[in-house]
């Protein structure tokens, strides 16, 4: 038997790490290590690289659990030696060389792309990067329908900002194709479209868990549910 790996998980666009609060206390019941790391939202290339190094520091094996964006970022950073399962929270599963707005483009676009503002931030060297948050009004029904009102009313004004950039990176490489992995498909998400979720999923040969009803924050509004893939990834690698 293989050590128990260390569960890293990383959060999506317009969210933090305590995104996962209900999932860590569901894992950390089940005596799993756990870790929810900040993602920087800033590039797909340069966050994939920071969850890497993040996952080569922890002692042991790791199991990288992804949420939205997070799941391109452990599509690349899975590549880590340590790293050896991935698992999948209504996420972008990309293809070595595909971009997210390729991936996404196979499908009828989410409600999510009408409704995003676009913010500038400075580049050191460079002129003004653009960055996208979903309008506030917006926010409740495009990313977490199935979450109370007034925990909804305050995740939409604290909204952390991504990138625009990384919907046009390509991931350098797909580490589901030599690391197992699972899914959790959202299948009323209204920010990425639940038939992308499936098509990277089923690509990726992911065993899928599919929750019905469940909104884009479905690790804020079913922890149980999402904890429970994880366990089953996590007895699987150990």
């Amino acid at each position: 038997m293989s050590p128990a790996p260390t569960v890293l998980l990383v959060h999506g666009a317009f969210a933090d790490a305590s995104s996962w609060s209900g999932v860590i206390e569901e894992l950390r019941s089940q005596d799993i290590a756990v870790r929810a790391l900040p993602n920087p939202l800033r590039g797909l290339a340069s966050d994939a690289a920071y969850v890497a190094s993040a996952a080569a520091q922890i002692d042991g094996p790791v199991v990288l659990v992804g949420h939205s964006y997070g799941g391109a970022l452990i599509t690349v950073a899975g590549a880590a030696e340590n790293v050896v399962g991935l698992v999948y929270v209504a996420a972008y599963v990309p293809e070595e060389g595909e971009s997210l707005g390729e991936l996404q483009g196979r499908f009828p676009l989410s409600p999510l792309v009408a409704n995003l503002d676009e913010w500038t931030y400075p580049v050191e060297g460079a002129d003004a990067a653009v960055e996208v948050t979903i309008k506030p009004d917006a926010f409740p029904g495009i990313f977490a329908a199935d979450v109370p009102a007034e925990v909804t009313s305050i995740l939409a004004v604290s909204q952390r900002p991504l990138a625009a950039s990384v919907f046009t990176e390509k991931a350098a490489t797909a580490a589901w194709h030599t690391k197992p992995s699972w899914a959790v498909i959202a299948d009323a998400d209204q920010a990425i479209n639940p038939d992308v979720q499936r098509f990277g999923a089923k690509r990726a040969g992911a065993t899928l868990t599919e929750i019905e009803g469940a909104s884009h924050a479905v690790a804020v509004s079913r922890p149980k549910e999402v904890a429970a893939t994880v366990r089953e990834a996590v007895r699987a690698t150990s």
